[in-house]
């Protein structure tokens, strides 16, 4: 079975610390198509989101950071 796969950039405006960070990225691994996310240490501002595109969308993604009560922006498709 073939899974169409994209990627996202989401930028997180507010400052989390790493709990806050852990308790996000355990929001969005829960989301529906989410197959993997990850930040890179030096910009913890950025998130990416790989997901799949039969089951979700970029907006689905950045209003699950909102719900969350994030700041965030969809800067970009990989």
């Amino acid at each position: 079975m073939e899974i169409n796969m994209s990627d996202i950039m989401l930028h997180i405006s507010d400052n989390l610390d790493k709990k806050q960070r852990s308790q996000f990225e355990t929001e969005m691994r829960d989301q529906t198509g989410v197959i993997a996310l990850g930040y890179h240490e030096s910009r913890p501002h950025l998130m990416i989101v790989e997901y799949n595109r039969d089951t979700t969308n970029s907006q689905n993604l950045l209003y699950a950071a909102k719900d969350h009560g994030l700041s965030a922006k969809l800067v970009g498709m990989l």
